[in-house]
C-alpha cells in the first residue's frame, strides 16, 4: 500500500523535475536509468518514465508483469512511444531530455530516432542536481539506516578473531550486516566504481594506491577489483580502518571508524584525533550558504598546521575531495573539493571523511554522515570515535 507520504514524496521530486525543465527550456524528461526510475517511482523496472514539463507524468513499462496504476501502459519497445503519446494527446517534446551520461549510446540514440526532437538534452546532470536535496521521507529514511549502520559497528569488536587477515574479518562483517538487513548491494555512480559492500584497509595497504575514485584505495585481491582487502595478516601495532557501507534502506550512510591490533604509536593516535577535530570544526561552519570549496580548505588547513599534510587523505596518492554527498548512491552531490562551485543547501546529506596514513601503520580518521539543517549540521551517524583496540 502507498502511503501518502509516499505520494506527496513523488510529487515533490516531479515537481523539482518540472521547475528544472522549465529553467533549461525543456519540454519534456523521458528517464530509464533504475536509479533515477526509482528516484522518481518508488519501483526498479524496464521502461521509461515520461513527465511533460506541465502536467501529470506517464510510465511505459515492459517488465515485470503485474505493475498497476494510472497512466501506467505496457510497451514492447520504445518505437511504440510516438503513437502512444498521440493517442493519448502527449504533445511530442521538442526539447527532450535524455539520460546522456547513462544511457548507451546505442539506446541514446535510439530514443533520438523514436522521438526525433529539435533538440536532446542531458538529464543526467539535471537529475543529479535535483537528488542534491532530500525530501522528508529521503531523510527518514537516510536516518533508519544510520541506526542499522550504527549497530553492525557495534558488534564489530566481536567480529575479531586472532590470526586473522583482513578479508576474514571483512567477512564476519559482511555476515553482521546481512543479518541486520543490508542489501549487500553498494550504488555508485559512474565507471569502474564496482565495489563489494566496503573496503577494510589494514597496515600498509592503506597506502596502495587505486584507480576508483574513493578517498583511499587498498590493492584488492586481484587485478580485477584493486581496491581493498588484500589478505594482510592482522598483526600487532596495525591500524584497521573499517569503511563499510551502510545499505540497511534505499538511502545509505557512509560511516568510517578505525580499530587496532595492540597499541598504535602516538603520532597515529593524534593524527586520529586531528581527524576528530576537523569534524568539530567544519560541524562549527558548516550551514546552507557555506562553500563547499572553503570546508575542504579548512580540513587541509588544519592537516597542514599539524603537519600532516604529506599523509592527508593518502601518501602515493592523495585524494583531492574530503566529502561528499550521499543518498540512493554513495557518491552523490555535492563534492567537497578545492574546485567545487557548489555550496550547501538545507537538506542536503553529506559525507565527510578527513583521514589520514601513515606507513608501516595504517589510516587512521574517522567519516560521518551530516544532514545540513536551516541553521547547521546534524551528524546521523552516532557510534564512538576512538581508536578501539580488537585484541582485548
Amino acid at each position: 500500500m502507498i502511503t501518502s507520504e509516499r505520494i506527496q514524496d513523488y510529487h515533490i521530486k516531479w515537481r523539482r523535475l518540472q521547475e528544472a525543465m522549465q529553467k533549461n527550456e525543456a519540454d519534456g524528461c523521458l528517464v530509464a536509468s533504475g536509479i533515477n526510475l526509482f528516484y522518481l517511482t518508488g519501483v526498479f523496472y524496464s521502461g521509461y518514465f515520461y513527465l511533460p514539463v506541465e502536467g501529470e507524468p506517464w510510465f511505459f513499462v515492459k517488465r515485470p508483469n503485474g505493475l498497476n496504476g494510472d497512466r501506467l501502459i505496457y510497451i514492447r519497445k520504445p518505437e511504440q512511444l510516438p503513437a502512444i503519446f498521440q493517442e493519448k494527446g502527449i504533445p511530442l517534446p521538442e526539447k527532450l531530455m535524455l539520460e546522456a551520461d547513462e544511457l548507451t549510446y546505442t539506446e541514446y540514440v535510439r530514443l533520438q530516432n523514436t522521438f526525433q526532437p529539435k533538440e536532446t538534452m542531458n538529464a543526467t546532470t539535471m537529475l543529479r542536481l535535483i537528488r542534491r536535496v532530500k525530501t522528508p521521507w529521503e531523510i527518514e529514511q537516510t536516518r533508519l539506516c544510520a541506526r542499522q549502520h550504527e549497530a553492525v559497528y557495534a558488534e564489530i569488536p566481536s567480529c575479531y578473531r586472532a590470526g586473522m587477515t583482513d578479508l576474514q574479518f571483512q567477512i564476519e562483517i559482511e555476515h553482521r550486516m546481512r543479518l541486520h538487513g543490508s542489501m549487500g548491494l553498494f550504488r555508485a555512480f559512474g565507471p569502474n566504481m564496482d565495489i563489494f559492500m566496503g573496503s577494510i584497509l589494514a597496515g600498509e595497504n592503506a597506502e596502495a594506491p587505486s584507480p576508483f575514485d574513493f578517498a583511499l584505495g587498498g590493492a584488492g585481491m586481484n587485478a580485477s577489483c584493486p581496491l581493498g582487502a588484500n589478505g594482510t595478516p592482522l598483526t600487532d601495532g596495525m591500524a584497521v580502518m573499517v569503511d563499510m557501507a551502510g545499505n540497511y534502506s534505499p538511502y545509505m550512510t557512509d560511516m568510517t571508524r578505525v580499530f587496532s591490533v595492540g597499541t598504535l604509536t602516538d603520532e597515529a593516535y593524534r593524527a586520529h584525533q586531528v581527524s576528530i577535530h576537523i569534524h568539530e570544526e567544519i560541524a562549527k561552519v558548516a550551514r546552507p550558504g557555506t562553500a563547499c570549496a572553503d570546508l575542504y580548505q579548512l580540513a587541509l588547513r588544519i592537516a597542514t598546521d599539524e603537519g600532516l599534510e604529506a599523509n592527508f587523505m593518502g601518501t602515493r596518492q592523495q585524494a583531492k575531495f574530503v566529502g561528499h554527498g550521499v543518498g540512493l548512491q554513495i557518491n552523490e552531490l555535492p563534492v567537497l573539493t578545492p574546485r567545487s562551485k557548489e555550496s550547501l543547501e538545507e537538506d542536503m546529506v553529506f559525507a565527510l571523511e578527513p583521514k589520514f596514513v601513515l606507513p608501516g601503520i595504517g589510516a587512521v580518521g574517522i567519516e560521518n554522515t551530516y544532514l545540513v539543517t536551516s541553521h547547521g549540521v546534524e551528524k546521523l551517524t552516532n557510534a564512538p570515535e576512538e581508536v578501539i583496540r580488537l585484541d582485548v
